[in-house]
């Protein structure tokens, strides 16, 4: 006489809708979840200290309404001062954009905003010497560049990150040649010049192991002393070129404005229901569609709206200014490459387990000195093109260009906007976030004719409350077991 056989336990949501997956099988989360669930567990983790980038979204609405209601002349709310905005603080945010590489490994590059600088007076002395380096500088100092930016290329090799050495091979190059002043060399020599200095960087710090706080603020001096050497104490350096000029004072046409529109939002629905679509077919936990669709159909409407008001003619004058302008798309391409790079690859990957462990990631078979030094080549690339656009913005390069509080701006634009220093967590959006923050703090103050003083203490003290807040998220994080 056989046994009874117990009853079959029941299925799961996901195993009802596809019988066949075997994802269960191997440990995976298949569980569905409805919309409040996925709204309590949304709270849950608030509570848990997994705030991500919401403190810096509800400072930068405060922001806007604090200002709009202080300036009684409506000028910060003017479509003119919004898009000034977005203009005046791109460069920032770029360079703040490459610093979250590398703050997500736990390090710090403090000479970022030199490098940027170095990348700037590179390009424009290539430009008004009609790429005659030599003559510009001298055998000497043109001798020692392209000496250094081989070793660089050398040094990129012995840590295995190739396309540092490739482009770095390619700038000695271009200036070994003496390829003529064009507009799209100047900016492919800029970025250029950004990687070799992370691939001296990224070496220092990951191969011979120095603290990356000594090794970028020896560089942070000497990048400057370098800057000065090349323009000269006092000196200014023009880019009289339309095409360098228009990348941050240019806009699109109204058509090109619908078309970003178009491919951007299109873009984003097509990934974001494209992503669902596959997650519930092979029965993986995936949100409520209903919130998806909440969410993509808010940034279409969002961005229909600024699309719009930004077509409109904004001219205070008789020249009519209309069209989202130029730094908006190259923002945006940065954000996706970035994006995709830390979210949908391997070194991305990488890049978050160094951060969270270095020593785990080690033992699991990570290369961990070839990422450590592929984010400051990353983070330096993107203040070189950072100091494209705000060079851009000014018009000329001076000894002082990537000095001052440039640095200080990126990095806080990065902490504010919810990637935490101390490795591990964060995005690039953090970046983007937060430098609107510090935008609107330094435009809004600026309005209401406020000393230089004011706008540093104002600016400092969000930059404490952001490190705050950090700070308290982690600790309620440890406490909560995640």
């Amino acid at each position: 006489m056989t046994a009874p056989q117990k009853p079959a336990a029941p299925k799961s949501a996901a195993e009802r809708a596809n019988p066949g997956n075997r994802a269960a099988d191997f440990g995976i989360d298949t569980t569905a979840r409805t919309t409040g669930e996925a709204i309590r567990a949304y709270l849950q983790g608030l509570r848990n200290g997994e705030l991500g980038s919401l403190p810096a979204l509800l400072g930068l609405a405060a922001l806007f309404v604090l200002f709009t209601i202080l300036d009684s002349g409506g000028t910060f709310p003017s479509l003119l001062n919004l898009a000034n905005l977005l203009q005046q603080g791109a460069g920032r945010t770029i360079i703040a954009m490459g610093l979250v590489f590398v703050l997500l490994t736990g390090e710090i590059d403090l000479a970022a905003g030199t490098a940027s600088g170095l990348a700037a007076a590179l390009m424009a002395l290539h430009l008004v010497s009609g790429g005659n380096m030599l003559g510009a500088m001298g055998g000497f100092v043109f001798a020692v560049l392209i000496v250094a930016m081989l070793v660089a290329a050398a040094l990129a090799i012995w840590v295995r990150v190739w396309a540092g050495a490739v482009v770095s091979v390619l700038t000695a190059v271009i200036l070994l040649i003496g390829v003529p002043a064009n507009p799209w060399i100047e900016m492919l020599l800029a970025v250029g010049v950004g990687v070799v200095v992370g691939c001296l960087t990224g070496f220092l710090v990951a191969r011979v192991g120095m603290p990356s706080f000594v090794v970028t603020l020896a560089l942070f001096i000497t990048w400057q002393g370098v800057i000065l050497q090349l323009i000269g104490d006092g000196g200014t350096l023009g880019l009289r070129d339309p095409v360098i000029n228009a990348v941050a004072n240019g806009n699109l046409s109204t058509l090109g404005s619908w078309v970003l529109f178009v491919v951007a939002a299109g873009g984003y629905a097509a990934v974001m229901l494209l992503q669902q679509r596959n997650r519930l077919h092979k029965g993986l936990v995936a949100k409520p569609t209903g919130l998806v669709l909440i969410k993509v159909g808010a940034v279409v409407v969002l961005g229909a709206l600024a699309t719009f008001l930004l077509t409109r003619d904004r001219s205070p004058g008789v020249i009519a200014i209309s069209g989202i302008p130029y730094v908006v798309p190259i923002v945006l391409v940065l954000l996706v490459l970035g994006t995709y790079v830390l979210d949908r690859t391997r070194f991305g990957r990488h890049v978050y387990a160094v951060g969270g462990n270095r020593e785990a990631a080690r033992r699991a078979g990570i290369d961990v000195v070839r990422i450590r030094a592929a984010v400051f080549v990353i983070s330096s690339a993107f203040a070189a093109i950072g100091a494209i656009v705000y060079s851009s913005k000014v018009g000329s390069v001076s000894p002082a260009a990537g000095g001052g509080n440039t640095l200080l701006f990126a990095v806080g634009a990065a902490v504010i906007g919810g990637t935490s220093l101390f490795g591990g967590r964060g995005r690039v959006s953090n970046a983007v976030i937060g430098g609107a923050v510090l935008a609107t703090v330094e435009n809004g103050l600026g309005l209401l004719k406020q000393p230089a003083a004011v706008v540093f203490v104002i600016t400092g003290l969000v930059l404490l409350l952001a490190a705050g807040v950090d700070v308290l998220s982690r600790r309620k994080s440890a406490a909560a077991g995640r």
